[in-house]
């Protein structure tokens, strides 16, 4: 009896964390606002926006990675299309992909990034958002486990 109370317990505790909703921040570009996702742990951002089938057009998810390098995305099991900006310790975009849904193609950074955020695809290049523009609020990000 008390080694299914232990097991009961532990299968409560694990779906209590696998229901806890992904913390949210605020972002800028420009004059622009985002309302971003936070995937600061490895089951977050190997999560990612997978089985997403929409978002907001002010919506996206940023990805903080516990190491300064040459991060890549792809889109395994995710429905919309995406652009990528990866974007570095001072926060600053160095390069934006295109991704396909459902894609395994990996989008890589150009250099090593610490960030990457994930908007819906065109978004960058409809607010004219390019490598070199710097983003704020990235300071207010949990930091990443």
């Amino acid at each position: 009896m008390r080694g299914w109370l232990l097991i009961g317990l532990s299968s409560v505790s694990l779906f209590v964390q696998a229901a806890e909703p992904l913390g949210r921040v605020d972002l800028s570009v420009g004059l622009y606002r985002i309302d971003a996702e936070v995937a600061e742990t490895p089951g977050r951002r190997a999560q990612g926006l997978m089985g997403r089938e929409r978002l907001l057009p002010h919506e996206g998810m940023v990805f903080v990675f516990p190491e300064l390098r040459t991060h890549c995305m792809w889109m395994r099991n995710t429905p919309l299309p995406l652009s990528v900006a990866f974007i570095d310790d001072s926060g600053r975009i160095i390069n934006i992909a295109q991704m396909q849904p459902h894609s395994e193609d990996n989008h890589c950074a150009a250099r090593p990034a610490r960030y990457a955020l994930e908007m819906n695809q065109g978004w960058f290049a409809e607010k004219r958002v390019a490598p070199g523009t710097k983003l704020v609020g990235l300071e207010r990000l949990p930091p990443p486990r």
